[in-house]
């Protein structure tokens, strides 16, 4: 497991680009074969992926949680942004299509991920939050979403917000958890930005091809920095943080926020003219 250690307000604004990159970039997902962790010091998040192949992968346990297991203290969000695969929790078997979503409650001592097919396998990405609770494990399908359309052509984004893990939809103790799709033509996310002091969240960015990025723009107000972050990487945004984004052309997004708060309307908007 590797270890992501976000720096403060005041070394930030300090920083190169090598080291914010170094600070607040995930990167090192989807490696066939292969479950990665990260885990991420801000909310004490695990961001990490899983992409089984010829074998069914396991979610493994580390000594730094100081636990039998991965989720004894910990509830887990996944999204499968690749082909057909399946979750095993316990013994019970979710079947994941491409952008379904699987809530996984405190407790659940066994985790493993299979592909339908190997040559074409599920790329699973997943994030972990501490839990104070036991909550039933939950199957949501791309189609029963909470589906918020938002912005617009003119304004170049046109996007629709899918909410997958929320209170309301499936109860969780801190993970609330969704994507974004951009329309085409559109490249802007989450613009005006905002803040929420009250949690922190991860934006993961996929359905990029290598020839195009996203310039992802973070740091307080008044001192914005920019990260170029491609396909499968992820970003770790502190609760001082904007989080926007604008890409070479449209993409998709995984967000994930944990915290005190889960309304999903929690933010402090940020006026235009306020931007630097």
């Amino acid at each position: 497991m590797k270890f992501l250690h976000t720096a403060d307000r005041e070394r930030y604004r300090r920083m190169s680009t090598a080291e914010l990159r170094e600070a607040f970039l995930i990167d090192g997902m989807f490696v066939a074969g292969t479950v990665t962790l990260e885990y991420v010091d801000v909310e004490r998040s695990i961001v990490g992926s899983a992409v089984p192949t010829t074998a069914a992968l396991e979610l493994p346990v580390h000594k730094e949680l100081a636990s039998d297991f991965f989720a004894q203290r910990r509830e887990i969000g996944v999204i499968n942004i690749g082909q057909t695969g399946t979750i095993v929790v316990d013994g019970k078997s979710f079947d994941l299509d491409n952008r379904d979503s699987l809530y996984i409650g405190r407790g659940s001592r066994q985790v493993e991920f299979t592909s339908a097919s190997g040559d074409e396998p599920a790329r699973f990405y997943f994030v972990s939050y501490p839990a104070h609770t036991a909550y039933p494990t939950r199957l949501v399908k791309k189609s029963d979403v909470n589906r918020l359309e938002m912005g617009s052509m003119e304004e170049c984004n046109a996007r629709v917000i899918n909410q997958a893990i929320l209170p309301g939809k499936v109860e969780s103790c801190q993970l609330v958890m969704g994507f974004t799709e951009l329309a085409p033509g559109s490249n802007w996310n989450t613009m005006p930005v905002h803040t929420h002091r009250r949690r922190t969240e991860v934006y993961m960015y996929f359905d990029l091809a290598d020839d195009q990025c996203v310039f992802h723009f973070m740091g307080e107000p008044e001192q914005t920095r920019s990260l170029v972050v491609r396909d499968g990487q992820a970003v770790a945004s502190p609760s001082w943080s904007i989080h926007s984004g604008v890409g070479t052309r449209n993409y998709t997004f995984v967000w994930a926020m944990g915290g005190e708060n889960q309304d999903f309307p929690d933010m402090d908007h940020v006026q235009m003219k306020d931007i630097l």
